[in-house]
């Protein structure tokens, strides 16, 4: 005779590893029986190209800070090594499913597919699957006409408030005695390099200091590689791993008591959540854009593939103090300011004349808040793919000068050229003979020549690329992208863009 299984209901942590503001736990919550917390490190994703071990540990640190404030209710995240699907039939082993809960993902192809293969399981096994949006990110949409009002409703909705007693989660024991079916994860973490540790409790911390002091040279220093490390809100990997949601960051910044000459620099920090959730949305409808250009008539467009430009890139050695000195530093911590990432891929695609997707794994692997529907549509804007964005080919030297004209963001990552005069540390390819010997410096040895010329380069870039704006297929496709992306708001969301 069978034994009568405990029917319990699951909550799928996925990039939602937070308490407060999270629907599907509320939900699952608001049942009679016990609530099973799971997070499952999965092998699709562990083997992708495109994540690395900094993003595994992020989600360690988040998981324990979710066993920390879970110790109260006498319960814990129960992290599987496995799948989904063979987590729940283990699971099954001991309980009765009856629902599980989760947000949409707005991921790469392998987790829809994933989410695919699931929605079959539960209805094969009569398990009823919730899934909430995120951070105001809609699945199947076919067009953008009121995306702009519905977000901004998402936005202004309540928070949703954690509110649980231990009598509503499976307990600790029990949990205890279920991971002896599994290969469960070390959530111990030994990292050597100066990333931002995940989780909400340091997510809350960060935020607070953004609006406490920190956002007050928001818009001024949004585009210095060193001063934006400070003034911007380094919230980003939190919100790409959702220890906190945009609507408690959006609602957060507006209820925030500060001077009036600080409050356009609050003003737009919002409006670049709503351009983050713009370019999600965007993703999440145009999934090709994961492998190949949303215009297809980009498609046509071939370049040479040269292991030795991209290894030179990816290692921060091309001979540009400024592209050097970005890369490095994105090696070493996970971060860089927009304006760095986008010189970075401008110089990959157009300098170096390589195709973004060469540049899309490494990327990733080094972003520390990699998120997809980010990544994938902003590659291909500064690759210049898309038919409808204004062409920009960023000039590495003007940028060096510009925004950090001291070199001081390039003498902490490029450190061979501390003790050179500024403009060569700009410039070193300028110095003569003579002057590499009062510096005791030789080029090509102490640092290596640029790897290619410059303005020939961007002249033939922006030749190729303006000439094929004038293409039959790359103007259709513009107005078809147009057409289905098009918002409300759409000049508001231009004008506030960085």
């Amino acid at each position: 005779m069978r034994i009568k299984r405990e029917p319990i209901h699951i909550v799928w942590f996925k990039r939602d590893l937070r308490l407060e503001d999270h629907e599907p736990l509320h939900l699952a919550l608001q049942q009679n029986e016990p609530v099973l917390c799971v997070f499952v490190f999965e092998k699709l994703l562990l083997d992708n190209e495109h994540y690395s071990q900094r993003h595994w540990d992020f989600l360690k640190e988040s998981i324990r800070d979710l066993n920390t404030q879970l110790e109260a209710y006498n319960t814990k995240v129960l992290a599987a090594n496995s799948d989904i699907i063979s987590t729940c039939n283990l699971i099954s082993n001991d309980y009765q499913i009856k629902s599980v809960y989760s947000h949409q993902e707005t991921g790469i192809q392998v987790t829809f597919d994933r989410d695919k293969s699931f929605k079959r399981y539960c209805k094969n096994n009569l398990i009823t699957w919730h899934e909430s949006i995120q951070n105001g990110v809609l699945r199947g949409l076919v067009n953008r006409e009121s995306w702009f009002d519905n977000w901004n409703k998402i936005m202004a909705e309540p928070l949703i408030n954690f509110s649980a007693d231990s009598a509503d989660f499976l307990s600790l024991n029990a949990i205890y005695e279920l991971e002896n079916q599994f290969q469960t994860t070390d959530l111990n973490t030994s990292k050597e390099k100066p990333f931002q540790q995940g989780g909400s409790t340091l997510g809350w911390k960060y935020l607070k200091s953004f609006l406490n002091t920190r956002h007050k040279d928001y818009m001024f220093h949004i585009s210095k590689p060193e001063k934006s490390r400070k003034s911007c809100s380094r919230l980003s990997p939190y919100i790409a791993w959702g220890n906190l949601s945009v609507r408690q960051v959006y609602q957060t910044s507006k209820t925030t008591q500060t001077p009036s000459s600080h409050k356009k620099q609050l003003a737009a920090f919002r409006s670049r959540l709503r351009w983050q959730a713009h370019f999600i949305q965007k993703f999440e409808m145009e999934h090709i854009m994961e492998k190949v250009s949303i215009n297809k008539g980009y498609h046509k467009l071939k370049k040479s593939i040269s292991d030795q430009y991209q290894s030179a890139w990816r290692e921060g050695n091309t001979g540009f103090p400024l592209v050097d000195a970005s890369m490095r530093c994105l090696n070493e911590t996970g971060y860089i300011n927009f304006r760095m990432r986008a010189m970075l891929v401008s110089f990959f695609t157009h300098i170096l004349w390589q195709p973004w997707q060469d540049a899309s794994k490494h990327l990733s692997q080094q972003f520390l808040d990699f998120e997809p529907g980010i990544h994938y549509p902003q590659l291909q804007m500064q690759a210049g793919e898309t038919g409808i964005n204004n062409l920009r080919i960023y000039n590495p030297i003007k940028n060096s000068l510009e925004h950090d004209p001291d070199g001081v963001f390039i003498k902490h990552w490029v450190p061979e050229l501390r003790e050179l005069d500024l403009p060569f540390v700009h410039e070193p390819y300028l110095m003569t003979t003579l002057d590499q010997q009062f510096n005791d410096f030789e080029l090509g040895v102490n640092y290596p020549f640029p790897i290619v010329d410059l303005k020939p380069q961007r002249k033939r870039a922006s030749d190729v690329l303006w000439n094929m704006k004038k293409n039959a297929t790359v103007r259709s496709e513009s107005i078809r992208i147009l057409k289905k992306h098009t918002l409300d708001n759409r000049s508001l969301l231009l004008k506030n863009k960085d």
